[in-house]
């Protein structure tokens, strides 16, 4: 008798994003073989060759896991999974230290994985501060862990626990941002440094990795704040998508997803359109052209109007839609303005025929 339906899913789901990082770390393992190294290069020349640093043949995938259902079943999976495969896997949890106890919880996570089998496992304890609200910064702070542990570990891939009904309420969070079709994209299956974090639970709803931990009888830590009101998440994931169901009936989740997706596949069509764009535009001084960024299609030239503004200093986090519409305006509704103020001290101008983004 074969596993739990739902445990079996589970463990499909990350048995395809273990192959996918075997055959990214083997690619990567073989263009590092064949590259030469200037340490042999220096020896080639009479010096003494110092010793190479010991490589490991084996990937490490680490886990972040709260304790809660959907990192406790992905955790499971990858300790059951990694024993087949030529992978080692670890786990991490971060402690924000926003609830009383939180260090006891910690410790507790790191019994629970410990007890898999999971090798290195760590608790990384973190300060979340003020910026973009308390759910940004207490991100903001976890995936900083999540990236020093990985880097600390020499982790190929760090494993999310990100279901299918938390891409469905990423996209309406965008959506009421009113930020355009890359924030309706919600999450990307592999996202960060080389792809670092892997969602291997995009295509399945949250009640099948609940249902798995009940098959396995493991324990979980329900986080009161994803039932506090205070909470946009929360929110919407107790009174915002149980009306949307009730008004348009069951289905909005995996549609939501499924929208995800296509937002995806046209953003990154776009942004591939815009970078070929942006070269194409610009004349031999390598300024924008007024008149050649005029007659490309609106979603293009604003992608290659925003990438002009980062390329020149404006952060990516504070360069919001009104800003680039600004600038647009200096193409599509020239009227002699004056010079666009941007964030991180840029401006954007236009001088005879050309758009000159700049600091100021």
């Amino acid at each position: 008798m074969g596993p739990h339906p739902a445990v079996a899913a589970i463990r499909l789901a990350v048995r395809r994003v273990l192959h996918d990082v075997l055959t990214e770390f083997a690619d990567q393992t073989e263009r590092t073989a064949r590259a030469p190294h200037p340490e042999l290069a220096e020896a080639g020349a009479g010096r003494r060759r110092p010793a190479l640093p010991e490589r490991t043949d084996t990937p490490l995938v680490l886990v972040a896991c709260s304790g809660g259902a959907d990192s406790m079943a992905l955790a499971s999976a990858l300790a059951f999974e990694a024993r087949k495969l030529a992978v080692r896997a670890g786990g991490i949890t971060v402690d924000h230290g926003l609830q009383n106890g939180s260090d006891t919880r910690a410790t507790e996570v790191v019994g629970r994985l410990t007890a898999m089998h999971l090798d290195p496992v760590e608790a990384v304890a973190v300060r979340v501060g003020h910026d973009g609200g308390p759910e940004a910064a207490a991100r903001d702070a976890r995936y900083a862990a999540l990236d020093a542990a990985a880097e600390r570990h020499g982790a190929t891939a760090v494993l999310l626990g990100h279901t299918r009904d938390d891409q469905a309420e990423t996209v309406l969070l965008g959506l009421a941002r009113g930020s355009g079709i890359r924030s309706l994209s919600g999450m990307a299956a592999a996202s960060g440094p080389a792809g670092r974090y892997r969602r291997p639970f995009l295509q399945l709803d949250r009640q099948t990795a609940r249902t798995a931990c009940l098959a396995q009888s493991l324990p979980v830590w329900d986080d009161p704040h994803n039932i506090d009101p205070a909470y946009t998440r929360s929110r919407l994931r107790h009174e915002g998508l149980p009306a949307l169901e009730k008004a348009l009936g069951k289905g909005v989740v995996e549609a939501l997803a499924r929208t995800a997706q296509l937002s995806r596949d046209d953003a990154d069509a776009l942004d591939t359109w815009a970078a070929e764009a942006g070269r194409d535009v610009r004349d031999d001084a390598g300024r924008l052209e007024c008149a050649k960024l005029h007659v490309l299609p609106p979603a293009v030239r604003r992608r290659v109007l925003r990438r002009a503004a980062i390329e020149a200093g404006s952060p990516a986090g504070s360069l919001f839609a009104r800003h680039i519409e600004e600038v647009d305006r200096l193409i599509t509704g020239w009227r002699g303005q004056q010079a666009i103020n941007l964030p991180g001290r840029v401006e954007a101008l236009r001088q005879g025929g050309r758009l000159v983004i700049r600091q100021s």
